[in-house]
Parts: C-alpha cells; structure tokens; sequence
C-alpha cells in the first residue's frame, strides 16, 4: 500500500487528475451509463479525443495517459526523491512535535473557539470540560451544571461530505448519552461542527435552541 500512497500523492500534487488533465471523468461517466469497466473504457477514448484537440495534443487518447503515466513517474523518481534527500533528522524531529504541540493546541483552541465562542455567547453560560472519565464512558466532551445536574454536550467535526451521516452518529451514541442522563439528570447534546474558510461554525444551529431549552427545564426541577 505505500506506493499506493505515493502515486496517489503525487497525482493528486500535481494535479494529472485534474479536469484539465483528464477531462471531466465524474461527469462523463455519468453520461455513459456503463455496464462494464468496457463499455466505459470506450466511451472514455472517445470523448479524450476533443479535449486533446483543444488542448494542442498531437497524440492519440492511449499515448497521452501513457504521457501522464511518465510524467508522473517524473516527477516521483526525480523532484519527490530530490526532496526527501533534502529532509534530515531534525526536520522530522521538528515535525513531529509541531504536529503534537502545536497543531494540536491550535487545533483544540479552534474547538474550544467554537464551543465557548458561540455557544456561551448564545447561552449565557458557564461551559466547562468534562472529567476524562465522561469522555471515555459517557462520550461527553464538555459539560453544562444546572444546579445539581448536568448537561453533557459532544462535539463532532464534520465536512460536508459527511453530513449525511449526522444521524448515524447520533444513534451510535446514543446508548452512552442515555447512560450519562440516567446518572446526572440532564441530556447530552451532539454539537457538529464544520469548517467553512479557516473558521469552523456549528452545523446543527438548532442545538443551541434545544440545550436552552434544557437548562430552563432543569431549573424548573430545582
């Protein structure tokens, strides 16, 4: 699988995936309604043809993926192994602990952003991190203390690709969310957040409404 990783790497680098490179593959296929990798694989040689026109390509749909296939290993046998001659120990060394240091403190200071930026300022409470042991049993990221109860509260990051799954996740934690309930008398809220630009925002908007809802409830039973 590891030159797996590196075709794909490098294609994806350089773009030889790209519609300009290869012609709009999603859309084509589509169009074609294939069968079998066949019936694809002729109507791809086919349509190639006009994009290399246009292009300026005097070369026919099976010697310009050939092309690209040299390209690629081009660029992989001579600028991918010119640049990992290039990096040292200390270049890894340094990776490493930025990754674990300060990608992780920057990555965990833009969660605690979304959660306490947006969600104090709607809510006008106090949100505090959950005890480890609520994370690993209750999968409760941070909490909301009404009295002598509490309201658990789960952040999920997402793209948008997978927001379809929303209600999978829910489901699955589900079970834990019930348990925390049970035991502290407030429910656990599932917070999606997702990335838009460099900042990330709250998915399920309604949330806010609903965990508001919550703690006006579990004030009413003190």
């Amino acid at each position: 699988m590891p030159k797996e990783w590196i075709l794909n790497m490098s294609t994806n680098r350089w773009g030889l995936n790209k519609a300009s490179s290869v012609g709009p593959v999603s859309q084509w296929i589509r169009e074609c309604n294939p069968r079998n990798v066949q019936d694809w694989e002729e109507y791809y040689y086919e349509k190639l043809p006009d994009l290399l026109k246009k292009k300026g390509i005097p070369l026919s749909p099976e010697e310009y993926i050939k092309d690209l296939g040299r390209k690629l290993y081009t660029k992989i046998t001579e600028v991918i192994q010119a640049e990992i001659m290039e990096v040292t120990e200390k270049d890894c060394i340094d990776y490493i602990r930025n990754l674990l240091i300060n990608r992780t403190f920057n990555g965990y200071r833009t969660e605690i952003e979304t959660v306490y930026g947006n969600l104090q300022s709607n809510l006008r409470v106090e949100i505090k991190p959950a005890p480890e042991e609520w994370d690993r049993r209750y999968n409760v990221d941070f909490y909301i203390q009404v009295g002598q109860k509490y309201i658990g509260l789960q952040i999920k990051p997402i793209t948008y690709q997978q927001t379809p799954q929303v209600h999978e996740w829910k489901e699955w934690l589900r079970n834990a969310h019930e348990k925390f309930e049970k035991r502290f008398g407030g429910k656990v809220f599932t917070v999606f957040s997702i990335k838009k630009g460099n900042k990330k925002e709250i998915y399920n908007q309604e949330v806010i409404e609903e965990i508001r809802k919550e703690i006006e409830r579990l004030k009413k039973e003190k």
